[in-house]
């Protein structure tokens, strides 16, 4: 049995990634510890791993912040974030190694700068996860960041390699606390923190199928790419009035903006208005129901929350932000997607998500009534996009066994 801490930080979409692959490791026999923020403890606990919170709520104010959900201003929010919650993973690492000793292996992702700091000053050995493929940015088929990516790949190669070379201007915004982080610990601080910290040496795990996003030679060699996680504690039931609504008439379309956002009035005004018009029955899914008009109609139903490998099974669409997660749940259940994306990843799964034909992508600024309602209506009736959602399903069911994945994972661990 072998010593494992995990560390993630950010959304839901962030967390539970990593949760699957400590239940995973959990089943193998190893003892498994997932570090994050306290809001995560009910996560470790019905997963059967153990759990140690991060001492402050930098996590939650990330996640409660409205510019998260912007662009180009939330792209830096994050790398803020994460540079000044590094040393509060240092400081549970270190205080849970006085009891525990040396793990024999850690698991982050690329934002838990803490990790990698501890690899560097006690050589403890780490596995980069990536969850969608924005975090390995290649010139060979660029990712977008934000959809004026597009134009890059207009490029020839050797201009987008030349461009991709150049240091990332998100980083400073995280070396601006690693920097004095890096000092107190006595390493040496990364002068490029996108290529010397951005993917460990010991391995690197994507989890995200081939399919979805083709190998690039420009990625680390020390790869291994799997498939989506599908982790949504789908163990939880899904709650009796929700089970009564869903038997209660036709399937319903499915809208969320994701689990972070708290100001999203406006998506969930013109949802209804959706729903109103197209006289179907939707389920709003949203943690802060605060966000919601004050009266909903009958055809409406609203939860905090509900496992998608559970819910989407009964939904005939889902309007969503284009969350990793989400997306693949989708693909899972082989339903058309309507995809407003609004920062980080979701711009370039949304566009993977229209290029596969599984379903079509509205801007936030075209999210009305007007814009919106021609491509519902494309996702409900539609054949081809119906047709490509439910082949993206079939593509979800060819998964090799897990026991490949933990095998490598245990030949990465301290011997």
């Amino acid at each position: 049995m072998k010593k494992i801490l995990i560390m993630t930080y950010g959304s839901c979409g962030d967390i539970l990634p990593l949760n699957w692959l400590g239940k995973l490791l959990r089943a193998r026999g190893h003892d498994v510890t997932l570090i994050t923020t306290p809001d995560y403890a009910s996560y470790a606990a019905q997963s059967g791993l153990k759990f140690v919170a991060t001492k402050n709520l930098l996590g939650r104010e990330m996640v409660e912040n409205p510019d998260m959900s912007k662009k180009l201003e939330g792209t830096r929010l994050a790398y803020h974030y994460s540079g000044l919650a590094a040393g509060e993973f240092v400081e549970a690492v270190e205080t849970w190694m006085s009891t525990h000793g040396r793990p024999d292996l850690m698991l982050g992702l690329k934002s838990c700068y803490g990790a990698r700091l501890l690899r560097e000053k006690l050589g403890l050995p780490l596995v980069t996860v990536h969850h969608y493929p924005l975090m390995m940015q290649s010139a060979y088929e660029p990712s977008l960041l934000t959809p004026a990516f597009r134009w890059l790949r207009m490029l020839p190669l050797w201009m987008r390699k030349l461009i991709f070379a150049a240091p990332n201007p998100f980083d400073r915004h995280a070396l601006a606390a690693l920097r004095p982080l890096c000092a107190t610990h006595g390493v040496a601080v990364p002068r490029d923190l996108e290529r010397e910290w951005g993917h460990s040496q010991d391995g690197v795990l994507a989890l995200f199928p081939d399919w979805f996003a083709k190998r690039q030679p420009d990625w680390p060699q020390n790869l291994l790419q799997w498939h989506f996680s599908l982790e949504d504690l789908g163990d939880v039931p899904l709650a009796p009035d929700l089970v009564s609504f869903l038997k209660s008439g036709d399937k319903p379309v499915l809208f969320t903006p994701g689990s972070g956002p708290m100001h999203a009035h406006r998506f969930f005004e013109v949802a209804v208005k959706l729903v109103e018009k197209l006289q179907c029955r939707a389920v709003f899914v949203t943690r802060h129901l605060q966000q919601l008009p004050s009266a909903l109609p009958p055809s409406i139903h609203a939860v905090e929350y509900a496992p998608f490998s559970t819910l989407l099974p009964h939904a005939k669409a889902f309007v969503h932000h284009g969350g990793q997660g989400t997306v693949a749940q989708c693909f899972a259940a082989g339903i058309p997607q309507l995809i407003m994306p609004m920062a980080h990843d979701q711009f370039d799964n949304a566009d993977r998500v229209e290029r596969l034909g599984a379903g079509l992508t509205i801007s936030v600024d075209r999210f009305d009534v007007p814009h919106a309602m021609p491509l519902l209506k494309r996702c409900l009736t539609d054949e081809t996009i119906r047709r490509r959602a439910a082949l993206c399903a079939e593509r979800m069911r060819q998964q090799p066994p897990a026991d490949q994945l933990i095998a490598w994972l245990e030949a990465r661990m301290s011997s």
